[in-house]
């Protein structure tokens, strides 16, 4: 029988656990990326934050790259760059790298955020008072560089002439309204993001314009997924990432936390309603659990493709959880 289910990707953030460090990380990402490769997915993106102690992919295109070269056939790229914090000149350039070394591989996903606080946005020498605003320019200029008109002197060497795929990702209307505008795939953040996720979806969709890109709207959205042999060790394990929110709600980011057996003991009732509702899009569970939740996703948002964030503490759960999803959509 045909499966008609959507494609599922990985969206990876390199976490580093409690008690690890990046170096620890980089070889789970690694693991993961071979392990997904194998079962199916689509592709493999990494998520570009800085200034945080628990997540190790700062220098995205770096490990990007590394990646790419322990895999075969997965698509590999950024979800997404933050594109405020580079030159576009740099940035055509390394995917411009990356695409010449795995030809046909290579996804460049951006955004406009700093992925970031003020103060390091500011150590990475952008301007302190860019909120963002000028993203439509510094696009315009990074795609100028992989599809010169003959009028620029400056040249992107390798990238020019490069068909690399370039999406835009959004938290928020605004990406929605650049990407349908532009004819460009669009990602939409709905593992944090979930209250603005069907309008932006929907205004992508019904106001697209095709382009040589792309000749109709394409829309990816994030879900946290955590898979587990039985429902109760998947709310388990998916204390880690509701202790990960509760700390950024508190203003104290940290390292990934190992899972605890109640989480009412940390947070408030306060708290509990404000984690909860900014992980709405978080599937948790058995196979059939896991399979039933992220089928009313894809009907209630007609996303056309699903990238898939399992933030657990424990690395071979972490695997096992991608085994379950695939068993249970592929």
């Amino acid at each position: 029988m045909k499966n008609n289910n959507i494609p599922l990707s990985v969206l990876d953030l390199a976490p580093i656990v409690e008690g690890s460090n990046a170096s620890v990380s980089f070889q789970n990402s690694v693991e993961l990326a071979q392990h997904v490769e194998g079962l199916g997915f689509t592709r493999y993106w990494l998520a570009e934050h800085h200034n945080m102690r628990g997540i190790a992919s700062s220098a995205t295109s770096v490990v990007i790259g590394h990646i790419a070269g322990a895999t075969k056939t997965i698509r590999v790229g950024s979800g997404g760059i933050m594109l405020p914090n580079h030159a576009p000149l740099v940035i055509a350039e390394q995917f411009g790298t990356l695409e010449s070394l795995y030809p046909g591989r290579i996804d460049l996903g951006l955004g406009r955020a700093p992925g970031s606080d003020q103060l390091t946005a500011a150590a990475l020498r952008r301007d302190r008072k860019s909120g963002g605003e000028d993203f439509p320019n510094q696009l315009a200029e990074l795609r100028s560089y992989f599809n010169p008109d003959g009028t620029t002197r400056v040249r992107a060497v390798p990238g020019e002439g490069l068909e690399i795929p370039i999406w835009l990702l959004g938290s928020s209307g605004f990406s929605a309204r650049l990407s349908a505008d532009l004819g460009l795939p669009f990602a939409f953040a709905s593992h944090f993001s979930p209250d603005y996720t069907l309008p932006a979806l929907e205004y992508y969709k019904a106001n697209f314009k095709p382009s040589d890109q792309l000749s109709e709207p394409y829309a990816m959205i994030g879900v946290n997924v955590i898979a587990a042999e039985t429902d109760e060790e998947a709310e388990y394990l998916g204390t880690s990432i509701k202790q990960q929110f509760l700390n950024l709600i508190r203003g104290k980011p940290g390292q990934l936390q190992p899972p605890i057996s109640n989480m009412d003991t940390l947070w408030s009732a306060y708290e509990k309603h404000a984690v909860n509702q900014q992980l709405k899009y978080t599937v948790t569970g058995s196979k059939e659990s896991v399979k039933t939740q992220l089928k009313q996703i894809q009907e209630e948002t007609q996303a056309d493709e699903i990238i898939v964030n399992t933030h657990v503490y424990d690395q071979n759960a972490r695997l096992i959880s991608y085994q379950i999803l695939a068993d249970a959509w592929f």
